[in-house]
């Protein structure tokens, strides 16, 4: 069963997740960028599978 809290948690990795594809598909990507969207969304996933 999932929660309120465990939606929210999934549709914010979803959302960094375009970010990072949006980020990488332009012509110059901003390489510190993209390594601080991917942490926020490893912290994310760690914390959706701790649930």
């Amino acid at each position: 069963m999932q929660t309120t809290h465990q939606t929210a948690l999934e549709t914010k990795h979803a959302v960094l997740d375009q970010r990072i594809a949006a980020e990488t598909h332009r012509p110059l990507p901003d390489a510190t960028l993209l390594a601080g969207l991917k942490k926020q969304k490893l912290r994310l996933k760690e914390e959706i599978v701790s649930l």
